[in-house]
């Protein structure tokens, strides 16, 4: 049972992108099951999964409602695939930057997305799972990829999975690559720093109105030097740095008084940083803090 809430915990946190609430969504329905009285479930692992995911799927469209009023940029709820959290099949865990282009997505066609790429369900069992048809969820899968292949600016076969293309997976040499940007940071050589970074660099800040943090995106190499080196200047040179992976990502957490203040979490393309996301939200570096060893 403990490997089936894994299961059912990695599928909820990869359509909603909250830890938090796809633990609560799971704890829920299993209290809920074993709460009914008289009622036999034949299947109880098709029950608990039908129940799990449509109501992460509700839980995704009531998110997508109150984020209309978020404060600044939303980021997704990140956890920490270096270490042996409890809660989730690390390797289940969708890259931080498929996550983040699957917001692109209407919640129902998230979901059909990530059963059918990342869990390789059959679209009869997508079907039965949802309560559609099977042509439905071949239609919703193919509108999903079309929206995803736009924004990717590339075609995906239909034959191919997005899931390893579309997010960066940790290497070897990920490590070395995090001492050089820290190394380079630290430096103040702002000519070092511009090499590592992509011509269309993006960098994301989500503090959730709670404390600093940019309210809107960066774009670009020029702008991305000035920022990264103005930040760390003025906020994290004195800063506790420790290295990571963050949703298959190299990460960097900052740390205050022994404190999670910062998550860096860094995007890489071509031997070049192509994207950076800042999760500042103390709320959510609370929950990341849990999933650190």
């Amino acid at each position: 049972m403990d490997s089936l809430q894994q299961t059912l915990t990695s599928y909820a946190y990869n359509i909603l992108g909250s830890y938090e609430e796809a633990k609560d969504i799971v704890q829920d329905v299993f209290v809920e099951m074993i709460s009914r009285d008289g009622a036999v479930i034949e299947n109880e692992k098709a029950y608990l999964t039908r129940a799990v995911i449509n109501r992460a799927i509700n839980a995704k469209n009531r998110q997508k409602k109150w984020r209309s009023n978020y404060p600044g940029n939303w980021l997704p709820e990140p956890v920490a695939t270096e270490s042996a959290d409890g809660n989730l099949h690390q390797k289940d865990i969708l890259s931080y930057s498929l996550m983040i282009l699957l917001e692109k997505l209407n919640a129902r066609q998230r979901a059909v997305f990530i059963l059918k790429e990342a869990f390789e369900y059959e679209h009869e069992e997508i079907a039965e799972v949802l309560e559609i048809s099977v042509e439905n969820s071949r239609k919703i899968l193919s509108r999903a990829r079309k929206e995803l292949s736009d924004l990717k600016r590339g075609a995906i076969p239909e034959n191919d999975s997005i899931v390893t293309s579309a997010g960066w997976r940790a290497d070897t040499g990920s490590s070395d690559y995090l001492d050089k940007y820290i190394e380079t940071i630290r430096s103040g050589d702002m000519k070092r720093l511009e090499a590592l970074l992509n011509d269309e660099i993006l960098i994301v800040s989500d503090g959730g109105g709670k404390v600093r943090a940019a309210m809107n995106p960066i774009e670009g190499r020029e702008k991305a030097v000035l920022f990264l080196a103005g930040i760390f200047n003025k906020f994290y040179h004195n800063r506790h740095i420790e290295k990571g992976q963050v949703n298959h990502h190299p990460a960097l957490f900052y740390y205050e008084d022994g404190k999670l203040v910062n998550c860096q979490i860094f995007e890489l393309h071509d031997g070049t940083i192509s994207g950076i996301y800042f999760m500042r939200n103390p709320d959510k570096l609370a929950a990341l803090a849990t999933t650190i060893i």
